[in-house]
């Protein structure tokens, strides 16, 4: 016990002797437990310090580290070598065990004891068995020696032989019954009558064939029973139920030998029979409690997957099955906020509604762990039967929890599957059912979500390109065309915008709505951005170098994330430095939305860069809710004019007039305040006119040119 208090968390001499302390006294429980269970050539003291070495075994068990459940092995052989061997020895003993160790040792609460001491009980079963077993093939190796002796002595030592196999079939404490080859009882000593309850004179009446045939015998014990009986073989051994007198079922060990004359041919067969009821509703219990969620009492998720995989083991032709994977919104903040006490109890209230709503035939609801559950529906006929099934269970979480004195809504996120068995497999299901669970939470909760191949390819394209990003930012992948932004009143080139592409090598060209959004919740648009406003500013003064004043600006656009990253004035201070090119001739755009958002700290930058002569842009003008007495306090230079304004202006025969009215309302806006505005998504010469009379001062769109590399750009300077 010295080295338990070595394991023992925060051991110190006072935890060390409470566990010494427990271990006394569980002892003591134990040895007064099993005391006339089973005849033991040992004083009740004796079995006292018996019992407490025992136990001192599984107390450094439960504390060892690392945990070895073999220790449960030994202490059940044990057992057996100190004659522990009557019916009744292990199964009290695995009940206090189980009921209670923890208490003496005061760690009733410990997750991981409970577990540990789960194992010990399982193997100190096997090792008992295993012993038991060893025990039991030793008296039947010596039976059967006596039967040959009788046969192989007869004359010789006849009365000792008999005397020596009635004190071994009396005394036995297997039961042994000795039948003809026609299977009627010729013989059967005490133990096997007591087993059946039957008296000697009704056993000799019976038939082995025709009396003792359970119904769910498995065809192998009779086909080889008949092989006995043709004297094909000389024994065999099975685990077997037989009825009691009284109707109830007893499980054996049934090992049945044949006994030959003189001449080798069969003559008689001799079974001995060990009673493992208890071994066998132990190795039930414990199977159970393995397959089962101990809070809920629902099947786990180990049980689960074998139903899944038995499902898919199936050969009916066009088998179908479904899984609704659901787990429940909110649940952490109830956990967190009013105790794990109030949220196990949730967990086991759903699992009730849960169970009532939907089990039945071909159905197994279980609990996967935490707040999550599922459903598996086998034999559907399509995708309605679990919809249905979801539906249901929606319909049963819509009435509040009383727990405690708070009534709890709940509600829950369902992932649907359901798909013809071939073709398919149990993980893919699982995947999918996730997957689907997934996209539940996002569309809003409250709500199940359908399986849709073409979604998940959608999102598993988007989870590649976030994956791929960065290195196809290193690769050179990344490359910006330019879109003219042109004045109206002489429609020369004023700015043009860079924008960024993609060229991805599985998915050819990118526009930038299927990776900018990626970006920003990477943190990768931070350095994108850099390396766009890099690109840019050197095209820009490469385009200075060759037009000197008529060489556009160029207007970079802003994320959020790069606003507000504290190195944004450095770095474009830094690459205007390096490309050489005047602050004047950059423009950044940010979104009105970000730009109305702007905390303290960004903006002061957004000042900085103003003050540097970079300027500064708000884009999309229009689609959100600006603060119009904000907006003068601002360093801002230009509107860009949302497109969804140009609609109205499209018309060749006339423009919409409540249109025309706010473009020009937000025209003058702009002028009064002193900044300059341009449209975007101009594709009609009737809008260019119709902007230049309001008094916009430049536009951009496919009425004067698409976006397009350097090259079209230094055409369009040079034409």
């Amino acid at each position: 016990m010295d080295q338990v208090s070595q394991h023992l968390p925060g051991a110190g001499a006072a935890v060390g002797h409470d566990v010494l302390t427990g271990a006394e006294s569980f002892a003591r429980m134990w040895a007064a437990a099993v005391i006339g269970t089973s005849y033991v050539p040992m004083t009740r003291a004796e079995v006292v310090v018996h019992l407490h070495c025992l136990t001192d075994q599984l107390v450094e068990a439960l504390f060892a580290n690392p945990f070895r459940a073999a220790v449960g092995y030994q202490v059940g052989a044990k057992l057996v070598e100190a004659h522990f061997t009557g019916t009744e020895s292990l199964s009290r003993t695995i009940h206090l065990i189980g009921d209670e160790l923890l208490v003496e040792l005061g760690v009733v609460e410990d997750e991981r004891m409970r577990s540990r001491l789960a194992a010990l009980q399982g193997t100190l079963a096997a090792g008992y068995a295993q012993a038991l077993k060893e025990r039991t093939l030793r008296e039947q190796e010596a039976i059967r020696q006596a039967v040959l002796d009788a046969r192989d002595h007869a004359e010789a030592a006849l009365r000792a032989s008999e005397a020596r196999f009635r004190a071994i079939f009396s005394e036995a404490a297997i039961g042994i019954g000795i039948a003809d080859l026609s299977g009627h009882v010729v013989d059967a000593n005490p133990s096997f009558l007591d087993m059946l309850g039957f008296t000697a004179a009704e056993m000799r009446s019976r038939n082995v064939v025709r009396d003792f045939m359970h119904p769910e015998d498995a065809a192998s014990v009779w086909r080889l029973y008949e092989e006995l009986v043709r004297g094909e073989r000389d024994h065999y051994r099975v685990e077997k139920r037989f009825y009691r007198n009284d109707g109830e079922a007893v499980w054996t060990h049934l090992t049945v030998s044949l006994v030959r004359d003189d001449r080798g041919e069969p003559k008689y067969q001799l079974a001995m029979v060990e009673d493992v009821t208890d071994r066998h509703l132990l190795q039930n219990r414990l199977r159970y409690q393995a397959l089962h969620d101990p809070l809920t009492g629902l099947p786990n998720r180990a049980l689960f997957l074998e139903r899944l995989q038995r499902a898919f083991n199936t050969t009916t032709p066009g088998a179908r099955v479904g899984l609704c994977y659901l787990d429940l919104d909110g649940f952490k903040v109830i956990n967190d906020s009013l105790g794990h006490d109030v949220g196990d109890q949730l967990l086991v209230a759903v699992g009730r509604r849960l169970d009532e709503s939907v089990s039945g035939p071909g159905r197994l609801v279980a609990r996967m762990g935490g707040d999550e559950f599922v459903i598996l529906v086998e034999g559907t006929s399509g995708t309605q039967d679990v919809v249905d099934v979801a539906d249901r269970v929606l319909r049963s979480l819509e009435n509040p929890v009383r727990i405690g004195g708070h009534e709890l809504s709940i509600s829950s996120s369902i992932g649907i599957v359901e798909r013809a068995v071939e073709g398919t497999t149990s993980a893919d299901l699982m995947r999918d059912a996730d997957i689907t669970l997934y996209w539940a939470k996002a569309d809003g909760k409250s709500r199940w979500a359908l399986y849709d191949p073409e979604r998940n390819a959608r999102e598993v394209a988007r989870f590649t390109l976030s994956a791929t990003m960065p290195a196809a930012l290193e690769r050179g992948e990344f490359f910006v065309d330019y879109q003219p932004l042109v004045r109206l009143d002489d429609s020369t080139i004023a700015g043009v915008e860079a924008l960024v592409r993609w060229q991805h090598p599985e998915f050819g060209r990118l526009a930038p709505d299927r990776f900018i959004a990626l970006a920003e919740e990477t943190g990768l648009i931070v350095p994108l951005g850099r390396w766009v406003l890099r690109a840019a500013c050197q095209q820009a003064r490469a385009w200075l170098d060759a037009f000197g004043e008529c060489a556009p600006f160029v207007s970079v656009n802003l994320a959020v994330r790069q606003s507000r990253d504290p190195g944004l004035v450095a770095d474009v201070r830094r690459i205007l430095d390096e490309t050489g090119l005047p602050a004047t001739h950059l423009q950044l755009e940010l979104t009105e939305s970000a730009i109305m958002d702007t905390a303290d700290e960004p903006l002061e930058a957004l000042r900085a860069l103003s003050e540097m002569g970079v300027r500064i842009a708000i884009d999309d003008f229009g689609t959100g809710y600006s603060n119009l007495a904000y907006l003068r306090h601002l360093p801002v230079h230009e509107l860009k004019m949302a497109g969804s304004f140009m609609e109205g202006l499209r018309a060749a025969e006339g423009a919409d007039p409540v249109d025309a009215q706010i473009v020009a309302t937000l025209v003058s806006l702009a002028h009064a305040l002193g900044l300059t505005v341009t449209a975007e998504g101009v594709e009609t010469a009737a809008q260019a006119e119709r902007l230049r009379r309001i008094g916009c001062d430049s536009a951009q769109g496919w009425f004067f040119a698409r976006p397009g590399s350097p090259a079209d750009i230094e055409r369009l300077l040079a034409r």
